[in-house]
């Protein structure tokens, strides 16, 4: 009973320093959290860090002013650049998510919007409705991003096309209402000032967005070598220089000059350089042409104000399809290039297995062939005829397997490249006339004509001699074994193009349809006779193949079916 009291006594001390443990938690509010809403951490991260909050209100605010008291024309005050909104909705992106978190973060903009609005002295009601349509063109780019395009690249073409018209539909309910809600317009009527708001806001949300969307995978300037640094700091130099002298006083009448150096930044500095390239020239057009400056001043400022806006999109905004072209052939040459490293490895792990496994084989079956051989001869005690016949099998099997050994550490070594060849002038009128007699002392060449033709005296190719007498005896006895039916295979050579001679093996079996000649230098693969009374393993040819690679030639096949195959080797001629 008192062990049992004491069990119980431990278990409600546990308890009790338990729920001490869980009061605590909450009165943190970090267990509170975690009982109401398990995502709630993730989405109100943002709003527990105080100074990124009144940033973010400062931020806002301020690019309001700035927007429309340095960059807004026309009669009805239009800002021609306005990048509030792309700083807002990537701000909204990037900090979170969720139905509360998008209430809060939606009333922090409207208070931010309103704030900038009340500083620069407009009515309340008119201030209203200003935010009200900066919201409307927040709120379905921020929704066409998240549902429609929640996987946009900026990185890529495709993405690049996807932002255009996100930031371009986006605004363009609010530049409608705009003329018709607050009789905006511009010098030439209603139509003006909705172009002029939809291209304004439009290039803000098509440049912020391209900025900041690409600065996720974007290395900062700082963190490169001086040499890299030096380079942004010319580049951009060199664009503001460009900008000012074209869109400047000076009214150099040669827009084409900002062309170039676009194209550096996008090349050297990609997505995240370019956009901000774009920004900088967008600011010194607009302002110039605001001043009265620039290749329109001789037009009204509304209008030149259009054709500058219309000059950004279609002139040098493309160079961000530019630099998502190159950033989009980098990512595949990356892809290719890891894609490579793991078929090289593949390929080596293979290598290593096969001769592997040609080492594992060889010496059993070379002791199996030896007893069997013992046994066939009536060393191991007097053997019946049947006995006999059946060691005799096993001799002739183990020899197949010691040929596929050696065949297979044959390819391992040719895959790897550990296969030394010794190229020497090789008299080619000899290497057939061998082959010839060797193939004639297999079995299953009896009843076929071995033939070799004519060769010109002293025709000789550069090879190593050992291997190719196990090329073309790979041939040759493939000639054999498969074109029994035509009941020849003759040996042949002349002289190719190129000052390659051509040695050729044929015979007179079924030959060959296009789709097995497609899968003849495959390893393994037997063309559908893997269950046929041929003896072969498939691999003769694969390795032939890579053979004559590897001494600088090339082997083919020229074949019909039903008229027979003519298997060739194309080697430098020796002179």
């Amino acid at each position: 009973m008192a062990l049992r009291g004491e069990q119980y006594q431990a278990r409600r001390t546990s308890l009790a320093d338990y729920v001490a443990a869980a009061r605590a938690r909450l009165a943190t509010g970090a267990g509170l959290a975690r009982l109401h809403d398990r995502h709630a951490p993730a989405n109100l991260t943002f709003f527990r860090r105080p100074f990124a909050l009144v940033g973010t209100v400062g931020a806002l605010c301020l690019l309001v002013v700035i927007s429309v008291r340095f960059m807004a024309a026309g009669p009805g005050v239009i800002s021609t650049l306005w990048v509030t909104s792309g700083v807002a909705v990537l701000t909204w992106l990037k900090a979170g998510r969720g139905v509360r978190y998008d209430l809060a973060f939606g009333a922090l903009v409207f208070m931010a919007l309103m704030a900038g609005e009340l500083i620069l002295g407009n009515p309340p009601h008119r201030a209203i409705v200003f935010v009200a349509l900066n919201l409307l063109e927040i709120v379905l780019c921020l929704m066409i991003l998240r549902h429609i395009f929640p996987k946009l690249d900026v990185h890529s073409v495709n993405g690049q096309v996807k932002l255009l018209v996100t930031a371009f539909c986006a605004v363009l309910p609010s530049a409608l209402l705009c003329g018709v809600v607050l009789n905006h317009g511009a010098s030439d009527g209603y139509f003006g000032g909705v172009r002029m708001w939809f291209l304004g806001r439009g290039i803000g949300l098509l440049v912020v967005l391209a900025t900041g969307l690409a600065f996720q995978r974007s290395i900062l300037l700082f963190a490169h070598p001086v040499r890299r640094v030096i380079e942004a700091v010319l580049a951009f130099g060199i664009l503001i220089a460009g900008a000012i002298l074209v869109f400047g006083p000076t009214q150099v009448m040669l827009v084409f000059l900002l062309l170039p150096a676009m194209i550096v930044i996008a090349v050297r500095f990609r997505v995240a350089g370019t956009a901000l390239g774009l920004l900088i020239i967008s600011i010194i057009a607009i302002k110039g042409t605001m001043a009265g400056y620039g290749p329109y001043y001789n037009l009204s400022v509304d209008r030149a104000l259009g054709m500058v806006q219309v000059m950004i999109l279609f002139g040098y905004a493309p160079a961000l399809i530019v630099a998502a072209l190159l950033d989009e052939r980098d990512g595949l040459a990356v892809r290719a290039r890891l894609g490579r490293q793991k078929a090289e490895m593949a390929s080596a792990a293979k290598s290593r297995l096969l001769a592997n496994v040609a080492h594992e084989i060889k010496s059993p079956v070379g002791g199996i062939i030896g007893i069997a051989e013992m046994w066939a001869s009536g060393h191991l005690g007097e053997v019946t005829p049947a006995q006999k016949d059946m060691a005799e099998m096993m001799v002739r099997t183990g020899r197949q397997i010691e040929a596929l050994s050696h065949d297979l550490l044959d390819v391992s070594q040719a895959e790897s490249g550990a296969v030394r060849i010794e190229a020497r002038p090789t008299d080619v009128a000899g290497a057939l006339a061998d082959v010839s007699k060797t193939l004639s002392l297999m079995p299953e060449a009896a009843g076929i004509t071995l033939e070799v033709a004519d060769v010109e005296p002293g025709l000789r190719v550069m090879a190593d001699s050992q291997r190719l007498a196990q090329i073309l005896s790979n041939l040759g006895s493939n000639a054999v074994k498969y074109g029994r039916a035509g009941g020849f295979v003759r040996f042949a050579a002349a002289r190719s193009a190129n000052g390659h001679v051509r040695l050729i093996v044929q015979d007179g079996g079924p030959g060959l349809t296009p789709e097995k000649k497609a899968q003849l230098f495959e390893p393994f693969n037997r063309l559908g006779l893997e269950r046929s009374a041929i003896e072969g393993h498939g691999i003769g040819l694969a390795l032939s193949k890579r053979l004559v690679e590897l001494q600088n030639g090339q082997m083919g096949v020229d074949s019909e079916a039903g008229e027979g195959a003519s298997f060739w080797v194309e080697l430098p001629e020796a002179y």
